[in-house]
C-alpha cells in the first residue's frame, strides 16, 4: 500500500540487479561483451582504442561501437585478427559487426 509519507526504500545498484533476473541478464551481457573486448583489446593500435566500445552481442554476432570513420576503415582489416584471437580463447563468436557512433565525441 502506498503512503504519501513513507520514503520509498532506496537500494544500490548490485541489489536492483540482484532482485531483478532482467536486470541480472543485461548486465550479465555488458560485462560478456566487455570481457570479449579486453580479449582483443592488444591486436588494436593504442591510438585507436579510444575510439572502440564493446557493443551487444546477438547470438555468435557481436557488435563494435566505433566512433570515427577512420577508426571503422582500420578496424576493418583488423577483423579476421580479432576475429581468430576470439575464438582461440574458447568464445563463440563468428562475426563481428561495425557500428558507427554518429554524432559521438571521442573521450
Amino acid at each position: 500500500m502506498y503512503s504519501p509519507h513513507r520514503q520509498p526504500k532506496s537500494v544500490t545498484f548490485n541489489q536492483a540487479i540482484e532482485n531483478s533476473p532482467s536486470l541480472a541478464r543485461l548486465a550479465g551481457m555488458v560485462r560478456e561483451s566487455n570481457d570479449l573486448l579486453k580479449s582483443v583489446e592488444l591486436l588494436l593500435p593504442l591510438a585507436m582504442r579510444a575510439s572502440v566500445k564493446a557493443g551487444p552481442i546477438d547470438g555468435e554476432t557481436w557488435c563494435l561501437l566505433i566512433s570515427s570513420n577512420a577508426a571503422a576503415a582500420k578496424l576493418r582489416q583488423l577483423l579476421p585478427a580479432l576475429q581468430a584471437r576470439l575464438q582461440a580463447n574458447g568464445h563463440r563468436i563468428t562475426a563481428i559487426r561495425l557500428k558507427l557512433l554518429v554524432g559521438q565525441s571521442q573521450r
